[in-house]
């Protein structure tokens, strides 16, 4: 395999972590996630997991993503919820703010830009 290529999890350990106690709004959400790319220059890339719960979020950088698994809401904050379930993607600009609610257990892989 060529080191250009990464798209395998497997013997990568999770980093485990809740949100933050103030941020959270429902639920007892814990994420999960495995870094497969963290380059100098602010790129990093991988697959995030979390279970059921809701929490306000706040982006200063750009995020690319795509469900791989599970069901889950985003919503800006006085605006816009767009369901997000498997094989959906979407682009998270520098300056949302809003929340993520989990409905079903969600993975999905990753692109952030800060």
């Amino acid at each position: 395999m060529s080191d250009a290529i990464m798209v395998q999890v497997d013997g990568v350990e999770p980093e485990v972590a809740r949100p933050a106690p103030e941020k959270v709004l429902s639920g007892d959400p814990v994420h999960r996630t495995w870094n497969v790319e963290a380059a100098d220059g602010g790129l990093y890339a991988g697959v995030w997991e979390s279970t059921p719960g809701e929490w306000r979020i706040a982006y200063d950088e750009w995020e690319f993503c795509q469900i791989l698994s599970g069901h889950s809401v985003l919503c800006e904050d006085g605006g816009v919820e767009r369901a997000l379930g498997p094989g959906d993607a979407v682009v998270i600009r520098p300056g949302f703010r809003g929340t993520w609610r989990v409905l079903e257990t969600t993975r999905k892989t990753y692109v952030i830009r800060v």
